[in-house]
This record gives C-alpha cells, structure tokens and sequence, in this order.
C-alpha cells in the first residue's frame, strides 16, 4: 500500500481532480486545506514581510489530498489526467504528487474487502 500525496495550488481544479482519482480508480480521498511554507512567511511573519513581492501572483491557499493506494497501477493511471486537468503538473504553481510506502496501517476496511 502507498500514501498518495497531491497538493493542488489551484484550487478551481478540485472537482475535476476528484473525478480523475475516482476515473483511475481510487475511490477515496481525504482533502485538507493547506497553506504554503513562503506565503506563510511572507504575510504572517513580519520578518519576512520582503517576500510579500516575491509572492506576487502566488495563490495563498491550495488543496492537499491524502489517498492509501493499493493498487499502484491507479497512480500511473492518475498522473496524466491529473497533468492535463492542471495543465501540466511541471509548470510552477500548479501542484506537487507523490506516493510513501505505509508499512503499517489500521481499519482500511474497504481497502481489505476484496481479499476475503
């Protein structure tokens, strides 16, 4: 099993994301709002309050969704719709994916079914 990690920077996008990860083949999702590390900085901590230009453009808040994969097959089914609903997850600014090995979890009840 894998810990899927999408951090989505544009936000308008969310319902379509949603759809591709159910069209690849993964059900479930838990979504959190998130913020970044530099807009943090930049408007909350008067010390860096130089980087307020810096961050011009930048939207302040994004979309975090966790997933537990089983089937690893659904992550690569996954990228290339999500790259084309962004436009093109290398450009900057639209998101970040990535997948952790959990080596142990509790009450994935619907991750287990299909194996009884």
């Amino acid at each position: 099993m894998k810990l899927l990690v999408f951090v989505l920077n544009k936000e308008e996008f969310l319902e379509e994301v949603l759809e591709a990860y159910v069209e690849a083949g993964i059900p479930g999702a838990t979504i959190l709002d998130s913020e970044g590390l530099g807009y943090f900085l930049a408007y909350e901590v008067p010390l860096f309050a130089g980087f307020k230009e810096f961050m011009k453009g930048n939207k302040p808040y994004n979309k975090t969704i966790l997933s537990v994969v089983k089937d690893e097959k659904a992550v690569g089914r996954l990228v290339p719709i999500l790259d084309e609903v962004v436009g093109g997850l290398q450009n900057p600014g639209t998101g970040v994916i990535f997948t952790l090995p959990i080596e142990w979890g509790y009450g994935f009840a619907r991750l287990d079914d299909d194996e009884e």
